[in-house]
């Protein structure tokens, strides 16, 4: 299903990655199930964390990557997906989310810039700055912040 929302092989092998490593969050990885076992929507959630200037670790989630399925993009499904991820992060005590994507689609969830968060989120050279985005969680304090380490599956993607 993740291979029919994304072109090429880059998702799919990043989600077996996550699977495979410590940062894995099994209870924060979820599908929509359209009904009989028809998958149409995967999302997850994963540990990651923040380095601030004097060298503080703070842990949060990580959402990467959203997928549903083509033909069921536009029913509601990403939407739903998110906000559930979300709140069972939220349920789970991380203090925010972070994620790479698409400013005009994740600010309905209360995604915003990272940077206004003192967050620094480094993006491939093709996405704008303003892809770096966290959702503050009910357990959010300012003195979260910092520069994002990504979780070592993410470092095949360059």
């Amino acid at each position: 299903m993740v291979r029919a929302a994304f072109d090429g092989d880059a998702e799919p092998k990043l989600v077996d990655d996550i699977r495979a490593d410590g940062c894995y969050r099994q209870p924060l990885a979820l599908v929509a199930d359209a009904g009989g076992g028809e998958i149409v929507g995967h999302v997850m959630v994963n540990h990651c964390t923040l380095r601030d200037d004097d060298g503080t670790m703070h842990h949060v989630g990580m959402l990467s990557p959203l997928a549903v399925r083509p033909d069921r993009q536009r029913d509601g499904i990403g939407s739903a997906l998110v906000r559930e991820v979300c709140a069972r992060a939220a349920a789970q005590g991380d203090p925010l989310v972070i994620l790479e994507g698409s400013p005009l689609y994740y600010a309905r969830f209360g995604f915003v810039d990272a940077r206004t968060l003192g967050i620094t989120i480094h993006l491939p050279d093709w996405a704008p700055p303003e892809a770096g985005q966290a959702l503050p969680l009910s357990s959010y304090t300012p003195d979260v912040r910092g520069t994002a380490v990504y979780p070592r599956p993410f470092d095949a993607l360059g």
